[in-house]
């Protein structure tokens, strides 16, 4: 089986089911259906791409190899665990749930499928992010000790009114939104490390304010009523090797907007600008600071989206699942969302390694 012979179908029938869509069509690929329990979502999915659709999630099931889910993060359980247990591999949109519990049986689903649940991460698949890694892995940058992770907005929350900006469908704001994003990179930069503990606080300052200024807005805005998720956050991760990220994630600000990483190692350092695509590594030579260097890396331009539908398309082509965007460390993500969470709700670190001890004997919780 090639990768165009996989039979493919989209549930969730929105702006990111159509977005999908496009680029899967571009490339070839075989979409046979989607699915959507809204009509006008079906008909206009229909209408733009020529393939049925349905409003019973299983009657699509029964026509595919291999679904890409693009719901509201509360629905994300439902469908991928359904997909799974129906033998099909599964391309889950960020995040990986609205809740740590939901992304834990989401997880368990995956780990007793015959199938494998890859997880939207896109940003692994930009060409900067790939050569970063690649540089780590043969150690030009020595030992990666700490991430400086960015993605702020100066004016950016979604419709205050869509499902984006409510917490019983979200499951959280700006944090899990855009947030995940730069959680996942940096983790991904750091070789995916055991994370130990978490300290940080969630904002609610713009979206709350009835008169948020904007210029654009991304869907309709029915006003501050309609907002009860942050809309930014601020935390440090620590992990067991004493690697550490810095996180800022904003919708909104006052302040430039940035999406800069930037990689800090023993031997060399790098920045990645995610918005522009912009790509430095800063190095010392052995004779002291006048051998210092700064190299700009020429990088090519492609679609991350697309590059990740592909490595999703020939795993499921091949029977052999991904060693990327794997649902254990989608879950890892999932679990620092909320410890960011808690943390600011209580004012103090969080301790993941003790929770983790704590799950498996419930009883030294207690004691």
């Amino acid at each position: 089986m090639t990768r165009n012979d996989v039979k493919l179908g989209v549930v969730g029938l929105g702006n990111i089911g159509h977005y999908h869509a496009d680029r899967l069509t571009e490339m070839g690929a075989n979409l046979v259906g989607g699915m959507d329990i809204d009509a006008d979502a079906r008909s206009s999915f229909e209408d733009k791409f020529d393939v049925p659709t349905y409003e019973d999630h299983d009657e699509l099931f029964e026509q595919i190899d291999a679904a890409v889910i693009t719901t509201p993060n509360t629905f994300h359980e439902q469908y991928a665990v359904d997909a799974l247990e129906a033998g099909l591999d599964v391309l889950l949109e960020k995040p990986l749930a609205d809740t740590v519990e939901s992304a834990e049986r989401i997880a368990e689903a995956a780990h007793e499928a015959d199938g494998f649940c890859m997880v939207g991460f896109h940003s692994r698949y930009h060409h900067q992010a790939e050569i970063i890694k690649d540089q780590q892995t043969t150690g030009r940058f020595g030992d990666v000790t700490h991430i400086e992770a960015n993605y702020v907005r100066r004016r950016g929350i979604p419709g205050r009114g869509s499902w984006f900006t409510a917490e019983n469908v979200a499951g959280g704001g700006s944090l899990i939104d855009i947030g995940v994003h730069a959680i996942d990179l940096a983790l991904h930069f750091l070789d995916h490390p055991e994370v130990v503990e978490v300290s940080g606080t969630a904002r609610s300052e713009f979206g709350t304010d009835e008169d948020y200024a904007y210029v654009d807005m991304w869907g309709d805005d029915e006003g501050a009523e309609h907002f009860d998720v942050d809309d930014s956050a601020t935390a440090l991760i620590r992990c067991a090797g004493g690697e550490t990220i810095s996180l800022e994630v904003a919708w909104a600000t006052n302040r430039p907007p940035t999406q800069e990483f930037f990689v800090r190692g023993t031997d060399a350092g790098a920045r990645f600008d995610k918005a522009s695509g912009d790509l430095e590594i800063y190095e010392a030579g052995q004779g002291g600071a006048h051998h210092l260097s700064t190299t700009e890396v020429e990088t090519r331009s492609h679609d991350p989206h697309r590059q990740e539908q592909v490595a999703f398309l020939e795993a499921v082509a091949t029977g052999q699942a991904p060693d990327r965007n794997t649902v254990d460390e989608a879950l890892t993500v999932q679990r620092v969302i909320e410890a960011i969470y808690r943390s600011g709700e209580t004012g103090r670190a969080v301790r993941l390694d003790e929770e983790a001890d704590a799950e498996a004997d419930p009883q030294a919780a207690d004691d």
